[in-house]
């Protein structure tokens, strides 16, 4: 029993090896075959074209680049979604915390400027549901920024498909006429002379001559802060006289800072103006905000800050006041909290007669009215 089993296992191994061998033999035949007939198309092909070189040559390109667009338009969105979700998925929705990958002034800051659309107007269309109130939230402004924008009051309604122009922060967005300046555009939108610094320092507004901040008519200015058909005044304050401020010998800052002038907040910190600014019509005294050693002391770059004084306070923070008409210290030199450092003015890349104001730790600009 056990024999023809053996018989028949060997007659099965026989048979499938000439099975084998067969199937090999056929597809090698016909795949040569397949080649023969492909080449012999190729050649003819090639032949065609040899003959008619320079003929076919623009219609294939154009051919080549409509299809390499087509297929970045329809494959391109998709790998960069998939990017993204890997990313996501990779993040899991965390926060970054400030600081991680190396982050530095200028990367927050840049990010800042993301955030706020690069000085770009978008449309918004309004949804089923949506109020003013709940599109300012989403976007971050105050809901007389949508209103001035748009030419509404306080009494418009809005409907579903209705198309509104989101500014990029709060103010009032103003199309330069004919022999129109920045001061005569900000006494229009509530500003002091002193209070155009802001149009200036909003990174997106563009001048003609960025020392005389000539405009073009025609052309759209932000007006940070402006208010719509609203006026303000501050009365002037008295001037005092500059001292030149001697050497205050060995100090310690306190920590804590001290308002360095008196006036009226004409501009507060914001992602493009990290600093505050002071002005004040009668000028005045500009004191240190707390005890340290000046580091520099002038108009160091001919432009920018105009007349500047730095000081560090050894605790990690350093101060900065800038446009400066006169100052009454040398870099080196100690001073105590409240010492005269110079007076108010107007020099460097102002419109007015104001301190601009900074409060530095590492190379991070802080909210001064955190501190003071």
């Amino acid at each position: 029993m056990i024999k023809p089993v053996g018989e028949l296992l060997i007659r099965l191994r026989g048979d499938f090896g000439q099975f084998l061998i067969a199937t090999r033999w056929y597809i090698r035949f016909r795949g040569y075959r397949i080649f023969a007939r492909f080449e012999l198309i190729k050649d003819a092909l090639v032949d065609a074209l040899y003959k008619k070189r320079g003929r076919y040559v623009r219609p294939f390109l154009h051919f080549a680049t409509i299809g390499l667009i087509f297929f970045v338009i329809t494959v391109g969105p998709v790998i960069l979604s998939l990017n993204d979700a890997e990313a996501e998925e990779v993040q899991g929705g965390a926060v970054i915390p400030d600081g991680a990958f190396g982050s530095s002034f200028y990367t927050q800051q840049a990010e800042e400027v993301r955030q706020f659309r690069g000085g770009e107007v978008i449309d918004h269309v309004v949804s089923e549901g949506e109020t003013l109130s709940s599109i300012a939230e989403r976007y971050g402004l105050q809901v007389e920024t949508i209103l001035w924008e748009n030419d509404l009051t306080a009494k418009s309604t809005i409907k579903p498909g209705q198309e509104l122009r989101i500014l990029p922060v709060d103010g009032v967005r103003h199309k330069v006429a004919r022999g129109e300046t920045i001061f005569s555009i900000g006494k229009k939108y509530g500003l002091e002379d002193s209070q155009t610094q802001v149009m200036v320092d909003y990174p997106f507004n563009e001048f003609l001559n960025d020392e005389t901040f000539e405009l073009a008519t025609g052309q759209f200015l932000m007006v940070p802060e402006g208010v719509k058909q609203v006026a303000s005044a501050t009365g002037p304050r008295p001037t005092r006289i500059v001292q030149t401020t001697p050497d205050a010998g060995s100090v310690t800052a306190l920590g804590s800072f001290v308002w360095p002038a008196s006036g009226s907040i004409t501009q507060r910190y914001s992602f493009y103006h990290k600093a505050i600014d002071i002005a004040n019509r009668g000028a005045g005294p500009i004191l240190a905000a707390d005890a340290g050693t000046v580091i520099s002391a002038g108009w160091l770059d001919g432009y920018g800050y105009g007349n500047r004084v730095m000081v560090d306070h050894g605790n990690g923070y350093i101060t900065l006041y800038a446009h400066m008409s006169v100052i009454s210290v040398t870099a080196g030199q100690r001073v105590n909290r409240g010492d005269v450092l110079g007076q108010m003015g107007n020099t460097g890349r102002s419109t007015g007669t104001h301190l601009h104001f900074e409060i530095r730790r590492s190379s991070t600009l802080l909210n001064p009215l955190d501190f003071l």
